[in-house]
């Protein structure tokens, strides 16, 4: 048996691998980081046997709770991830299989691989309404990019301006799931709800806010260490510089309306945080929340908004974190939105969780909640 994890986005310390019904692996740390959460790795040589593979230091990651009710995400082709039953004591986290290949992937999240990000910009550009914008490079000299999408035959100088960004946390890939299904739907112009979208509006799109932490399988950094999502009030070009360009790309072309695109490890639910504890939020901001909340839950069983995060403190937001900045920058309606590494507890699927293909259908529905939207937007500038 062996254990690999020397791939895009593979990550995992092996510990003991000469018995199947005791392997013992550890999570590590993100890159120049103290963080530790994700993991993605490779187990060959185990065909048709009982294995029983142990995380020894789950309890010393960065969200425990995020162990509870949950189930490991499994592919044996790296195209179909599955759930497998997994168990947490408190100190490990076990999960057990019988498979009838050679070997299996295990990991945090189905993986969104830098291969399909790119594909993901190919199939863009393939519209006519579809611009490619390279912002620069990472620290790590990737290609860092921005779709911008409008329909130029509309003469219409007062288009709102729509941004969504995703990965800033690099491990939590159902957000990059969910562009790519946001961006399907967009581009569809066989779809009235994105032609009518885009008689309005113009979109900028950050699939991937992090692809250096993507490809190193970080939870939550990049390159140098940085959360990004810490960033936002001053990021520098030496350690944030995905914040910093695409900050000043926001500055030059303006915000109506941000969306940055999440997961969340312990909360099995889909929801939104907004801006409610900048010192800018009135009754204006909270009415545009409100108008997006409940286009959202009409548009999608999936959205709900009880369980969630605590409201900040009136005045007493972080305007590190990129919602914030941005709503506070901009006076403008500002939401991150948050995915279940688990599952949806309203709608729970046993066999898959929450899956890419499920989040693929919730950006596709994020475009009638903003669609419902634009009017209050355009009614309150």
């Amino acid at each position: 048996m062996r254990i690999s994890s020397h791939f895009d986005g593979g990550r995992i310390e092996a510990v003991k691998t000469d018995d199947f019904s005791d392997i013992q692996v550890k999570i590590k740390n993100d890159s120049h980081s103290e963080f530790r959460q994700w993991f993605y790795f490779r187990l060959q040589g185990v065909k048709n046997q009982d294995c029983v593979v142990k995380f020894l230091n789950a309890a010393d990651t960065s969200y425990v709770e995020g162990w509870q009710d949950y189930d490991v995400c499994a592919s044996t082709d790296r195209q179909e991830w599955f759930r497998i039953p997994t168990e947490f004591d408190g100190k490990q986290l076990t999960v057990e299989f019988n498979t009838d290949t050679d070997d299996i992937y295990l990991a945090y999240f189905a993986p969104y691989p830098f291969d399909r990000h790119l594909n993901l910009l190919a199939f863009a550009q393939q519209s006519a309404l579809s611009t490619l914008v390279n912002l620069g490079e990472t620290l790590d000299g990737r290609d860092f990019d921005m779709l911008v999408i409008e329909d130029e035959e509309v003469d219409l100088t007062e288009k709102l301006n729509v941004w969504m960004i995703a990965r800033q946390h690099p491990g939590e890939t159902m957000a990059e799931w969910f562009v790519e299904g946001f961006l399907e739907s967009l581009l569809d112009q066989d779809n009235p709800t994105s032609r009518q979208l885009l008689q309005q509006c113009r979109f900028h799109v950050v699939p991937n806010m992090n692809p250096d932490g993507s490809y190193r399988g970080n939870l939550r950094t990049n390159a140098s260490g940085a959360n990004l999502n810490r960033e936002w009030m001053e990021p520098t070009m030496t350690a944030s510089p995905e914040v910093y360009l695409v900050r000043e790309q926001m500055h030059a072309r303006g915000v109506d309306l941000f969306l940055d695109i999440h997961g969340d490890e312990a909360i099995p639910y889909n929801f939104v945080a907004g801006c409610e504890g900048n010192p800018n939020y009135n009754e204006r901001l909270k009415h545009l929340e409100d108008t997006f909340k409940a286009a959202w839950a009409a548009a999608s069983p999936d959205f709900q908004d009880v369980y969630k995060y605590d409201d900040d403190e009136p005045g007493k937001a972080d305007l590190r974190i990129a919602t914030n900045y941005v709503g506070q920058t901009f006076n403008c309606l500002s939401y991150t939105v948050e995915q279940p590494f688990k599952d949806n507890h309203d709608l729970p699927d046993e066999q898959y969780g929450w899956s890419p293909e499920r989040c693929k259908k919730f950006g596709e529905d994020v475009l009638i909640a903003i669609n419902n939207t634009v009017p209050a937007i355009k009614s309150s500038q």
